[in-house]
């Protein structure tokens, strides 16, 4: 199984109480992930804070239990909440599929690319 092109966003990660807090980063877009995933020293810095912990599956089949919080996520002139992962400082930032899904964008593997959607599916 080839791994898909790497496709790289500008992501901004709000303080949604605050949105002047905010950090922004080349997020990998990951479609095999749900949620983002944000280094935790970033979002501490912007004042999210761990609302629990959520456990997930890591690409080699292992599980780990994650910090998790809730921030608003701006890419692509878009603007949505979203579930973050608490990440080790120096990971990557991973946009995950959900926040791509709820603002109607998808990845064109072929172009390797993100492309809009004409609308959002609510099915």
């Amino acid at each position: 199984m080839g791994k898909m092109g790497i496709v790289q966003v500008t992501v901004e990660v709000c303080n949604p109480g605050n949105p002047e807090r905010r950090w922004g980063g080349l997020f990998l877009v990951d479609t095999g992930s749900i949620d983002c995933m944000v280094p935790a020293n970033h979002l501490k810095s912007i004042g999210i804070e761990p609302r629990g912990k959520r456990t997930y599956e890591l690409a080699d089949g292992t599980e780990q239990i994650m910090d998790i919080g809730v921030a608003q996520i701006e890419f692509m002139g878009e603007c949505v909440g979203a579930t973050v992962i608490f990440g080790k400082d120096e990971v990557e930032p991973i946009l995950g599929v959900t926040a791509l899904e709820s603002v109607g964008i998808e990845v064109d593997p072929q172009n390797k690319r993100l492309k809009r959607l004409p609308a959002v599916r609510l099915k």
